[in-house]
């Protein structure tokens, strides 16, 4: 696997990536290896990248859903998505406007459409990646498509009243 041209490869980071985070980095970002997922690393700012993410960039996870399993509700989605954060903000993606738009089909897999605070966000690289590995880990769901857009921009308006009492902006 190429990678944009680093002295580095997905199983050895940077030396600047501290060695603790090294150790769960590598080996997450060496299973992913597609188009999208190259492009994600290309930003990711342990690996020196310096282009975000173009849109419509697709980052994917999961597995067929048991066709035994009901399928699960929005709500349990929305529930999940709340547990990611933007590590600068200490307010969840969800209650932060950041999640545009999210579909579940009758076989459980989703789309999740979402944005970031801005393009040059650090974590451009990475939290596309983690909303759809936590999605696609809620029972019920199968496979799941996090779509990255750039349109509209995200302002603080998207943010819900939860994260302004959250951030004290009112």
């Amino acid at each position: 696997m190429t990678m944009n041209n680093h002295n580095h490869t997905p199983e050895q980071p940077p030396k600047d990536v501290p060695p603790e985070a090294a150790a769960d980095l590598a080996p997450d970002l060496a299973k992913h290896d597609s188009p999208a997922a190259e492009e994600m690393r290309a930003y990711d700012p342990y690996f020196g990248g310096d282009e975000p993410p173009k849109e419509g960039t697709t980052v994917r996870a999961g597995e067929p859903k048991d066709p035994a399993l009901p399928v699960a509700s929005e709500e349990a989605v929305v529930e999940a998505l709340r547990s990611v954060y933007d590590p600068e903000i200490p307010v969840n993606i969800y209650d932060l406007g950041l999640i545009y738009d999210l579909k579940i089909d009758e076989k459980g897999d989703a789309v999740v459409t979402m944005t970031l605070t801005a393009p040059a966000c650090p974590v451009a690289g990475s939290m596309p990646k983690e909303v759809a590995e936590r999605v696609s880990a809620v029972e019920g769901i199968g496979e799941v498509d996090v779509v990255l857009t750039w349109d509209p921009p995200w302002t603080q308006a998207n943010m819900s009243e939860v994260a302004k009492v959250a951030l004290d902006m009112f």
